[in-house]
């Protein structure tokens, strides 16, 4: 269901020639630009055209490296699978709100139609016209709203449900991330007791050098001493 998701997002930015880029960018790992256009049978022109649509939206991101020998730049490319569900949820959001927008118009005003030319025109325009078609001329005929209403229902219903299994992916892409910030934490914590754990020992090796050292000159002075009584009892 995911990769579907991220797939709709994908060709809505970029056409459908972009379908197949969410299998190729899917992944933890950046991928050669070059071997994206290999997957996709497109020019390196023509895939970066299409990687840099994505990336305007801020759904992928990219790093670059430098070919030593040659002396250019590759890029390499990595799908935000995050910002690309909320992204979505957005859209989704605004679709809703429309299609509201459009029953609400439906439920409040009249609407009237020529049933020669098909055409749909408002009260206002009706009322403008004389309730006239101005392509053929004749009368037009006021239009029951309640089918078109349910067809916008239906529409708003697919919506949510959409937007249900958006909100669902999110929540578990968001767990994968904080369960990958408490391993970064805990990995971090573990070296930072590490480097502790080292400076302790290196403390305590450092004062074991240091002592011997104090004792052998308090036992010189002592034996210095010790002549010196010595000599004056000689």
């Amino acid at each position: 269901m995911l990769k579907k998701l991220l797939t709709e997002i994908i060709v809505s930015i970029a056409g459908k020639q972009a379908e197949e880029i969410v299998n190729l960018l899917d992944g933890e790992k950046y991928v050669n630009e070059f071997i994206i256009a290999k997957k996709l049978n497109l020019t390196i022109n023509q895939t970066r055209n299409i990687l840099y649509k994505i990336s305007d939206e801020g759904l992928v991101s990219s790093m670059r490296k430098k070919d030593k020998r040659k002396g250019w730049y590759t890029y390499f490319w990595k799908i935000e699978v995050f910002k690309s569900l909320e992204f979505l949820r957005e859209n989704l959001l605004k679709s809703m709100e429309q299609i509201r927008h459009q029953i609400k118009s439906r439920e409040l005003k009249e609407f009237y139609s020529c049933e020669t030319c098909n055409i749909e025109f408002t009260e206002e325009n009706a009322l403008i016209h004389n309730f006239t078609c101005n392509e053929c001329g004749n009368l037009v005929t006021r239009k029951d709203n309640s089918p078109v209403i349910k067809e916008y229902n239906k529409d708003l219903d697919k919506l949510k449900k959409e937007l249900d299994l958006v909100d669902e992916e999110i929540r578990l892409e968001k767990e994968k991330i904080d369960k990958k910030k408490a391993r970064e934490n805990k990995k971090e914590e573990k070296l930072k007791q590490k480097e502790k754990e080292a400076k302790k020992i290196l403390k305590k090796k450092n004062a074991a050098v240091k002592t011997p050292a104090k004792n052998s000159k308090k036992a010189v002075v002592k034996n210095s001493s010790k002549s010196k009584v010595k000599k004056k009892k000689r």
